[in-house]
């Protein structure tokens, strides 16, 4: 059987442009990409093809490429974590104009890898100068923290939960992990001015995506116990599976997939380390010179 075909990330560059447009020119990244997979028609088969097995999808990650490189482009800008925007040029291009906007892009970042070998050269190095120019196939951090965690046994990763939830504000969080919880790994307080309230967490290991059956047997499992729910995940969720977390006349549950796992993760230290540098720009003003005067 044929492996089902998955467009190259310069074919999403117009879906993915489009999508933001119709999103009202500001999207999420969850956003953007159901609004190319419903816009794209891409099959269930299409979808669980995984990049380098996971736990990504290879459209998502290609999806993630077309946007990087339309900021390159000058077309969308993501002023803010996991929000995209539509620039004053995004707004006007037409589909035409984004292949010629990428070939000046991929020249700029091979002239950029040019420049980084020659100064390796210069300081003795024997490597080149690693610049991503045009499949999209280049490591993130994200897939190395999800590698991580996916290395790590069930147990561990509600353990890991745990810790997340403490860091970001929970009190009286413990994983119960008993046979006969129903599919409940534990327990936590959390407190929102002078209101707390409990919430039960729910962890999947898993590569690929979460269907809605999954939600549906998680708030299953609250019944009777209470109304909040958060389910943990290294994976995607389905839209289906977004929409039934949020179905009226059912508890909501809230999602945590694999995106912002890392994200959450990384923003509270947990396994992450990051190390901001500042880069210096310096611009002469020759004016200021030529008109000097005593």
């Amino acid at each position: 059987m044929a492996a089902p075909h998955i467009p190259a990330y310069n074919a999403l560059l117009w879906p993915t442009l489009r999508a933001v447009r119709e999103l009202g020119h500001t999207a999420k990244l969850d956003e953007i990409d159901e609004k190319v997979v419903e816009q794209e028609s891409f099959s269930d088969d299409q979808m669980a093809v995984l990049h380098k097995e996971g736990p990504r999808s290879e459209i998502e990650y290609r999806l993630a490429w077309a946007r990087t490189y339309l900021k390159g482009m000058g077309a969308l800008d993501n002023p803010q974590r996991g929000v995209w925007v539509t620039t004053e040029n995004g707004r006007r291009f037409e589909e035409h104009e984004l292949e010629p906007l990428r070939q000046v892009y991929l020249a700029k970042l091979r002239e950029e890898r040019k420049r980084k070998n020659e100064a390796a050269k210069l300081a003795g190095a024997d490597e080149e100068a690693d610049v991503e120019v045009d499949d999209g196939e280049t490591s993130d951090w994200r897939e190395e923290i999800l590698a991580a965690v996916l290395a790590m046994d069930a147990t561990a990763f509600e353990h890991l939960s745990k810790r997340l939830l403490r860091a970001a504000g929970f009190i009286n969080t413990n994983v119960t992990g008993r046979a006969g919880d129903g599919g409940i790994d534990g327990v936590g307080v959390y407190r929102l001015s002078l209101v707390s309230f409990p919430v039960f967490f729910q962890c999947k290991k898993y590569k690929g995506s979460i269907t809605p059956d999954k939600v549906r047997d998680f708030r299953g499992a609250m019944a009777g116990r209470g109304d909040k729910g958060l389910l943990i995940t290294t994976a995607k969720f389905t839209a289906e599976a977004r929409n039934e977390a949020t179905r009226s006349g059912a508890p909501p549950i809230d999602l945590i997939d694999g995106e912002m796992l890392c994200e959450l993760l990384k923003e509270h230290g947990l396994g992450v380390r990051t190390t901001v540098r500042t880069v210096e720009e310096v611009e002469v003003t020759p004016d200021f010179f030529a008109t000097l005067t005593f």
